[in-house]
């Protein structure tokens, strides 16, 4: 191995909203830390800051969440403790609403590589919640995460979605990394999605209830408030099988 630290990125990502994605990321990143003992950051890319919002750090937010990818800023300055021992935030604000152009101008494919590349020594896994959409931001994604985990709601549309993402992957050419899609918000009692997870029955799958529900009253992660739940342990299933991708001799 070479002296590099081992960091790993995970990205979070779906072409349409509303499919559990900032559920995913919070959930996952506290899986990392805490099932896992990892080090490790949550940036939230999305300009909805709903993972930000979920995790409620110590300091407060600033209005700098744009300004580190134009300006000689260190991402490590930004990042903020949570509630979560091993778990720190990059979190979202109202200024990535600008990013795209931000990130079109400054003509840089790799600038968000080229940042995790600087929080290399201080953690071991880096989790990316992205905003939805084909945009300049998921062509940076592509180049710096090692797996995207791709939340998909059991219906035709979702399905789609997926298909339409590996369609982009295909034509932009060159690398990607690999997809693990996710069954997301799984209702058993309808018959789609049964359906859905008997014709893809090597997918993973979250379920359903009103636990997940309860992280936006609580503000917490399941795992902190209702670790036996059965989305609390789909989820911790989920960060094994990341795991074994990531490292799969471990």
């Amino acid at each position: 191995m070479s002296g590099k630290h081992n960091v790993r990125t995970i990205a979070v990502y779906s072409l349409k909203g509303g499919v559990g994605k900032s559920t995913f990321s919070v959930n996952l990143a506290w899986a990392s830390a805490t099932l896992s003992s990892r080090r490790t950051l949550l940036w939230d890319l999305d300009p909805q800051a709903a993972a930000s919002w979920l995790l409620e750090p110590e300091a407060a937010q600033r209005d700098a969440a744009r300004a580190v990818f134009a300006k000689d800023v260190d991402p490590q300055n930004l990042c903020q403790p949570t509630h979560v021992a091993r778990l720190d935030l990059l979190a979202a604000d109202p200024s990535l609403r600008g990013l795209e152009r931000q990130l079109f101008d400054l003509g840089k494919r790799k600038r968000l590589a080229r940042l995790l590349d600087r929080l290399d020594k201080d953690y071991d896994r880096i989790l990316l919640d992205c905003p939805p959409g084909l945009m300049e931001t998921s062509e940076q994604v592509m180049h710096a995460a090692d797996i995207l985990i791709v939340p998909v709601v059991p219906s035709p549309l979702a399905r789609k979605s997926l298909d339409d993402l590996v369609a982009h992957l295909i034509e932009r050419g060159g690398k990607h990394p690999p997809i693990l899609p996710v069954f997301s918000m799984v209702d058993r009692r309808r018959k789609l999605h049964v359906a859905a997870l008997e014709e893809y029955p090597d997918w993973p799958f979250i379920p359903y209830e009103s636990a997940v529900e309860q992280m936006g009253i609580r503000r917490r992660p399941l795992g902190a408030f209702a670790p036996t739940s059965p989305a609390a342990t789909q989820f911790g299933a989920l960060w094994a099988a990341i795991e074994r991708r990531l490292v799969p001799d471990s």
